[in-house]
């Protein structure tokens, strides 16, 4: 009888202990079907982004709610970009991937193909209309688009739509704040469009000329109305010799345009030999200030966000064109 009583004793203890884990199961896999879990400690969704400026809209969009670190920092030129073993780790640990597309990243496709399988992996381009989208025929066969979305701010506003979508779907118990969240910042976006519009309207129409060391700025130049020329192509993975360099030095030289501008993620070598070759033909151009391309400034200062960074730009070739 004691024995029967040690048996059914033991029969009761793996019923409750087998009892225990599928009611555990249970729960964890209803809290998971809530808007899906977070991985972060502090219960905020890990968010990873490519640039920095995407990751600052993430930021302003998510607020609270999200854990934003962004891949490329100041002066990083995200065409000639390279993932390190860090970045495939937090690639790997986050929640949601957000990158440009239009083959900015071109060199993390592999990468982004690997992990979409298990997360979202999301190009904020993805609601532009192609029709609105510029070619880019400096890349071999044709038929890419022109990444630098980011210098149109209307265009820009949808990277945030995006963004917003992204976080109600994963987070579905935050689609409220995040709706708030992204309205604001789409007035400021509002705000930054209006002012880049009437900063720029103060150049002279002949002056309206910018000229920098890659053609980064075409969808800047058709929203505010400047002409555009690059000594390089879109992409600076494309290759520029002497002939291009001439071409861009008798540019300036019969347009009589007196500034050209470098950026923050280019080496001004390129730039700095069209100004002394213009100089050899009797015609001075000055390097009118340093403006951001594909990337921001650093992290704790005005140029470090997106609305600042298009700020800085705007004032710096109104200064320096007017």
């Amino acid at each position: 009888m004691k024995k029967t009583g040690k048996t059914n004793s033991a029969m009761r203890r793996f019923i409750l202990t087998l009892l225990f884990l599928t009611v555990s199961a249970i729960t964890i896999a209803a809290c998971g079907s809530e808007g899906d879990t977070t991985t972060g400690e502090d219960g905020k969704l890990v968010v990873t982004a490519t640039t920095g400026m995407i990751a600052d809209i993430a930021a302003e969009v998510g607020g609270d709610r999200v854990s934003v670190t962004g891949l490329m920092g100041p002066g990083i030129d995200p065409h000639l970009y390279k993932a390190s073993q860090g970045d495939v780790k937090k690639l790997d640990g986050a929640d949601i991937i957000f990158y440009n597309g239009l083959h900015l990243e071109g060199k993390m496709g592999e990468i982004f193909e690997k992990l979409e399988n298990s997360k979202p992996v999301v190009a904020v381009s993805k609601y532009i209309d192609e029709s609105l989208l510029h070619g880019n025929s400096s890349v071999a066969g044709g038929g890419a688009h022109d990444p630098h979305i980011w210098f149109d701010v209307k265009l820009w506003m949808s990277a945030v739509e995006v963004v917003r979508d992204t976080f109600k779907e994963k987070d579905a118990a935050g689609a409220d704040y995040y709706e708030t969240q992204a309205a604001a910042y789409l007035a400021e976006l509002e705000e930054l469009d209006a002012y880049a519009t009437r900063q720029i309207a103060q150049i002279p129409e002949k002056s309206r000329i910018l000229v920098t060391a890659h053609d980064a700025f075409g969808y800047f130049g058709e929203a505010y109305g400047l002409q555009v020329k690059g000594l390089q192509g879109m992409n600076t993975m494309s290759e520029y010799g002497s002939k291009d360099v001439s071409k861009l030095r008798d540019f300036l030289v019969e347009n009589e345009i007196n500034a050209v501008f470098i950026e923050s993620s280019v080496s001004s070598k390129s730039i700095e030999s069209v100004i002394e070759g213009a100089k050899e033909l009797g015609h001075e151009v000055k390097i009118g200030g340093q403006l951001y391309s594909d990337a921001m400034g650093d992290p704790g200062t005005v140029e470090g966000t997106y609305i600042g960074m298009v700020r800085h730009n705007v004032d710096t070739i109104v200064s320096a064109l007017k």
